[in-house]
């Protein structure tokens, strides 16, 4: 099994379209649409990587970033944050993320961050 990326996003198309590039790569994907759903499955996977809209349905995510990555055991974990609304530079120092990208995006660009980030 390849490494875990998870996706928290709520358009499910994009959801969809991000996974299946990434499984086609030899990922493996864990998939949520909401901050409630992620915060739900993140304990029953070693996540590896996190994918992370900031407007969620349940909030906004530069908030869960940042306790994710002030929290000694998930610190480590690459979060790269996707946003059509945000700034990048705003988003980073806000949220502490190691990268940033602006939707729409073009998917090798996407893919050229996820594996700088987390190599297969």
């Amino acid at each position: 099994m390849g490494k875990v990326v998870h996706i928290v996003e709520d358009d499910e198309d994009i959801r969809f379209i991000i996974a299946y590039i990434l499984k086609e790569s030899g990922y493996h994907v864990e998939v949520s649409g909401s901050i409630a759903e992620f915060n739900a499955r993140s304990s029953s996977v070693e996540t590896e990587l996190i994918l992370l809209d900031v407007l969620l349905p349940d909030g906004n995510s530069t908030a869960l970033c940042l306790e994710l990555k002030t929290n000694p055991g998930t610190a480590h974990i690459p979060i790269i944050i996707m946003s059509a609304h945000a700034t990048e530079k705003s988003v980073i120092a806000a949220a502490c993320a190691d990268e940033f990208i602006t939707k729409p995006f073009d998917l090798d660009e996407l893919a050229s961050l996820i594996k700088k980030q987390l190599p297969l």
